[in-house]
């Protein structure tokens, strides 16, 4: 089963230690090296970066270290350097500076202030699913694990010269989007495609590409994507990431081969235990959108790696995860180390200094 990442970036400059927009140059740049799978994104505070499909995450980790070590030098060939986080630290200016085109001039048109304030950074995981009516039943078991993937990718604490308070701000700011969050659970794929021309009709949305619920089919790719995780602040936590995700959907793709409904939460505690998860982070509590009780969020966290179990030994990760797991619960998420970073001098420039070492050795005082 193939997965691949697309992970965004901020620029910043090494010396005031602000997001600066330069990304489509930096993305013109770094294209003579990678080719597509360098993009830009909606402001010019960004950049992207993309791997191929892999079916190794061996190499899939040396593919993100060389597309991350890639845009370094582009940026650095600017005078700027990328960031890994889910959201700008510091020198955030509204309204933010969007990339020229037609598709962002309608979507300013469309979302107005909500492209103003919009700078916020993710990592989408694509796992390959080549049946349309699969994936659409994919989502369905994926959703009750959302929260839980928030708080395990939680990489945005700050936000342009402040603590938010929250291990994943990006997650608060992005569900003020009309179609995003949670996907509601579908009956059919014909109710997918439904609700997508509907919300389309009332122009809720551009078009498919404008879904931006936390799963969705892709809507130029035979996978399903997986969105709700923040920028990941290293390639190891990007490599986690993705061995996650892709044994959730080959999980939910044996249980519905084998006949298994999908569970159902509630709509209103779902978006709790979201809302919790981006708070919290790894360290705090969940609410079990299934249980509706509160528990730890390591707990929570253990008990979906057991799940998945038997996915991780058949891809050969399951190793690796344990590894990976062992390391977030010593040195904490992204958020985590950016708040460690901070309460060394109580400083915001140091948090970024910290971010840009993190994000690639390329960039390593």
């Amino acid at each position: 089963m193939t997965v691949g990442v697309e992970e965004e970036f901020l620029l910043v400059d090494p010396v005031t230690r602000t997001v600066t927009p330069q990304g489509p140059q930096v993305a013109a740049a770094a294209a003579a090296e990678l080719g597509h799978r360098v993009g830009t994104e909606l402001t010019r505070y960004q950049v992207e970066g993309r791997t191929d499909p892999h079916t190794c995450l061996t190499e899939a980790a040396e593919e993100i270290r060389a597309t991350r070590a890639a845009l370094a030098r582009a940026a650095i060939g600017r005078g700027l350097r990328i960031a890994a986080t889910g959201s700008p630290i510091l020198g955030l200016v509204t309204p933010v500076p969007l990339t020229p085109g037609p598709r962002y001039a309608e979507s300013l048109s469309l979302f107005r202030a909500l492209d103003d304030e919009q700078s916020a950074c993710a990592c989408h995981v694509h796992v390959g699913v080549a049946d349309p009516h699969e994936a659409i039943a994919v989502s369905n078991h994926l959703r009750p694990w959302l929260p839980t993937l928030t708080a395990l990718a939680a990489n945005s604490p700050y936000w342009a010269g402040r603590d938010t308070g929250y291990a994943s701000w990006r997650t608060t700011t992005w569900g003020r989007w009309p179609v995003a969050g949670p996907p509601p659970y579908f009956e059919s794929p014909t109710h997918f495609q439904e609700l997508v021309e509907e919300l389309t009709t009332a122009q809720a949305v551009m078009d498919r590409g404008g879904l931006y619920w936390d799963i969705r089919p892709s809507h130029h790719l035979p996978t399903v994507e997986v969105r709700v995780a923040d920028a990941a602040l290293t390639p190891e936590d990007t490599v986690l990431l993705a061995a996650v995700v892709r044994a959730l959907v080959a999980t939910a793709l044996t249980a519905i081969r084998g006949g298994e409904p999908a569970p159902r939460p509630a709509p209103e505690m779902l978006r709790a235990a979201c809302w919790r998860a981006a708070r919290d982070g790894l360290t705090g509590h969940a609410i079990d959108p299934i249980t509706r009780q509160l528990v730890p969020q390591a707990a929570q966290i253990e008990r979906m790696l057991h799940a998945l179990s038997p996915a991780l030994r058949h891809h050969g990760d399951l190793a690796l995860v344990r590894t990976q797991w062992e390391r977030l619960r010593a040195e904490g998420s992204g958020a985590d180390r950016q708040r460690a970073a901070y309460r060394h001098r109580s400083s915001l420039p140091d948090v970024v200094d910290h971010v840009l070492g993190a994000t690639s050795p390329t960039q390593a005082p």
